[in-house]
């Protein structure tokens, strides 16, 4: 190609409302061809829905400060310590709105101790998912939890400029130094063919080179496994320099695939690299206890 190799955008930043959208129907297709995973698939797609409705209903938050010095010294501009008052008041105004949807009743008995927890449970809470530390014995008020967080931070990084941003190393997202829930091969962001990490908490795409580990960012020992065969447009990405495994998603073969939902669809390649030598390397807190 004359004049070299096109040089693609570091990000995409979101678009709260058309994301979750976005999403929402994702699931609600996924479900009606998902016999095996269609309850939790609608459930989460009512998740999404409620997620849509509260950013377009949500006031503005306070713009971010402190961006061109964290430019400067390789940062992230959103502070996830920063993120608590609006997570808070996130979580306020989406409990209601899921208390409307149809739920297990386990989930809902999660939902309503949530929104009667003491403030050092709720505190408790909201720590862990600002950390992405979710535990395996109380993952369904985190869930809730973590929904509101993704919704209060893709609206920050919403209010971002891409150029505002820079790479700050392997697998960290640029506008909020979260991980990635996997990675996409896109046909619409600068060049056809070019690898993003989906943020699994501000829901920035960010650039990775393909055929690279994004835990460990090694070019060495790159594997790929999928449940089907080599068209299969899901695979697990996996590195033996660290031995951890990342889902690859390839949009360019099917523009429909959703990163979070379609990771959460692809549970079965998940069940399959548990058998195998590699830990997932990539954070969703939907798949949490799987």
């Amino acid at each position: 190609m004359i004049g070299g190799v096109a040089k693609v955008p570091l990000a995409r930043l979101p678009d709260p409302v058309a994301l979750f959208t976005t999403r929402a129907e994702r699931f609600e297709f996924l479900a009606d061809h998902n016999p095996n995973l269609s309850g939790y698939l609608r459930f989460l797609g009512g998740i999404a829905r409620a997620q849509a409705s509260l950013a377009a209903s949500l006031p503005q938050p306070a713009a971010p400060s402190g961006i061109e010095q964290a430019r400067v010294n390789q940062m992230p501009p959103l502070d996830r310590n920063a993120m608590r008052a609006g997570l808070s008041a996130a979580l306020d105004a989406l409990i209601p709105a899921l208390a409307q949807i149809d739920m297990p009743a386990p989930a809902r008995l999660a939902l309503e101790a949530l929104r009667d927890a003491s403030p050092a449970d709720r505190d408790w809470v909201l720590t862990n998912v600002l950390t992405d530390t979710l535990p395996d014995d109380s993952v369904a008020p985190h869930l809730f939890a973590a929904a509101a967080l993704q919704v209060h931070a893709a609206m920050l990084a919403g209010m971002l400029h891409v150029e505002q941003l820079v790479a700050i190393r392997t697998g960290v997202c640029p506008a909020c130094g979260g991980r990635a829930a996997a990675t996409v091969v896109t046909e619409n962001i600068g060049a056809e063919g070019a690898r993003y990490c989906a943020c699994a908490t501000c829901q920035t795409l960010w650039n990775e080179v393909r055929v690279k580990c994004t835990c460990c960012g090694s070019t060495k020992g790159i594997t790929y496994r999928s449940v089907e065969t080599d068209e299969a447009t899901i695979k697990a990405e996996c590195c033996r320099e660290c031995g951890k495994w990342v889902k690859i998603m390839y949009q360019n073969k099917n523009p429909t695939l959703e990163p979070i939902a379609d990771d959460v669809a692809s549970l079965g390649l998940d069940l399959m690299m548990r058998d195998s030598d590699w830990t997932r390397g990539s954070f969703n807190p939907y798949l949490m206890g799987f």
